[in-house]
């Protein structure tokens, strides 16, 4: 398992979306590029003992990702989808993890994704100037450099509506979901609203955001952490919590 010290960042993997089936699993990086996981690990997610170098990791369904100092990825964990298959990626400055899928953004703003694309998810060859990836359950989403939005895959998760989105820094997938924080603290959201996921037009002075399976979360200037939709299991419950920037 190893010792939880010196944490700079954190993933958490997923139950599946829609079938339930499996169980979680959580990854800590350490300041020294080393790797700690805790969690069901049915799937080998959890193999991570001995990575070293790792500079950011990402956790999907099942599965770890991480990416090392020098641009290549490593990944454990289920591949009967194919989408442990990241040996061959180099130059990669950003990672992320779907239920299904991983995708990963080359230094030259080029994207290469692996895994399941039945909704077209992992058709981002064509991509250019991307400077960051978000995946969710069947759709991909990325930030460009002048601030735009791309997506890919299954059109009811945001597709159309993100064409609109400017001066986005950031952006977060959800399951059928997605949310972007842009230069000004404000957050855009498009998708499934079926729990209220999306009612985020009146955030402001927002610095990041994530985005859960029916859930969102927004972390404002101040270290205060709102939150939208699902609530069933107590996850949208933050508004004790101050967290302290910089």
């Amino acid at each position: 398992m190893g010792t939880w010290t010196d944490i700079v960042a954190v993933a958490a993997g997923n139950v599946h979306t829609f079938s339930n089936t499996g169980r979680s699993h959580t990854v800590g990086l350490r300041a020294d590029g080393t790797v700690v996981a805790v969690g069901w690990n049915g799937a080998g997610q959890c193999d991570v003992e001995g990575w070293v170098g790792v500079t950011s990791i990402a956790a999907g369904w099942r599965r770890t990702l991480a990416l090392l100092g020098d641009g290549t990825v490593r990944a454990v964990g289920r591949d009967k989808e194919g989408a442990c298959q990241v040996d061959g990626w180099n130059e990669i400055i950003d990672v992320a993890a779907g239920d299904w899928h991983s995708v990963g953004v080359r230094a030259d703003g080029t994207v290469a994704a692996a895994g399941v694309n039945r909704r077209g998810q992992c058709r981002v060859s064509g991509w250019r100037d991307v400077r960051a990836v978000a995946a969710g359950y069947l759709h991909t989403v990325a930030v460009t450099e002048d601030g735009g939005v791309l997506t890919a895959g299954d059109a009811s998760c945001g597709g159309p509506a993100v064409s609109d989105w400017r001066e986005v820094v950031a952006v977060s997938a959800g399951s059928t979901h997605t949310v972007a924080v842009d230069a000004r603290g404000r957050v855009w959201a498009a998708g499934d609203n079926s729990y209220g996921q999306c009612d985020v037009s009146t955030w402001r002075e927002i610095v990041s955001v994530a985005a859960g399976s029916t859930h969102t979360l927004g972390l404002r200037s101040d270290g205060v952490v709102l939150a939208a939709g699902n609530n069933d299991d107590g996850q949208c419950e933050t508004a004790r919590w101050r967290l302290r920037l910089g």
